[in-house]
């Protein structure tokens, strides 16, 4: 297992479209296993494949019932495929750093995909688990969370951004 680098906003990478996974391989596996280990050092609850520079329809996600278990669940090419209510939640990002901010989103959603054997599943969640969901599905469509915000807001942080970028050249 290898811990991956994250990347981060403005990356291109980021808003490029992930293609659907149509091998089912040790490769995809060993890749679960490095996006793993890079997401519970991050920390984090939940990577998208692009994030991690491999533009695939694959997204992890921990499930687990307790904060202090690690239990990671793998959806590849995932959809929504039913939505019900709206909530709002506090959003944050590996790849969008130093920036958490409220996003609407769907309160349940249903996620169809298939499993690292290429076997079709589907799964409701609710509350912060769509919220998780969703937010990674969106990765994969080249969709980051500032994208939910008002143009203020995503301009600002842009420019902070810039500012960062110029600050780590000089």
């Amino acid at each position: 297992m290898t811990i991956r680098t994250i990347l981060e906003f403005p990356n291109p990478v980021l808003r490029q479209k992930a293609k659907l996974i149509t091998v089912f391989n040790e490769g995809l596996k060993e890749l679960v296993k490095d996006m793993t280990e890079t997401m519970y050092d991050a920390p984090g609850i939940g990577l998208a494949a692009p994030q991690i520079g491999e533009c695939i329809q694959l997204i992890i996600v921990d499930v687990a019932k307790l904060e202090e278990e690690q239990e990671v669940m793998a959806m590849l090419n995932p959809r929504i495929i039913g939505h019900e209510g709206t909530q709002i939640d506090e959003e944050g990002c590996l790849s969008v750093i130093e920036l958490t901010a409220n996003v609407k989103r769907y309160k349940k959603v249903t996620v169809s995909f298939q499993d690292l054997e290429g076997e079709p599943r589907e799964i409701t969640a609710e509350d912060r688990f769509a919220v998780v969901l969703q937010h990674e599905i969106d990765h994969l469509h080249g969709i980051l969370f500032i994208d939910h915000l008002s143009a203020l807001k995503r301009t600002l942080y842009k420019k902070k951004v810039q500012k960062m970028l110029a600050e780590k050249k000089a």
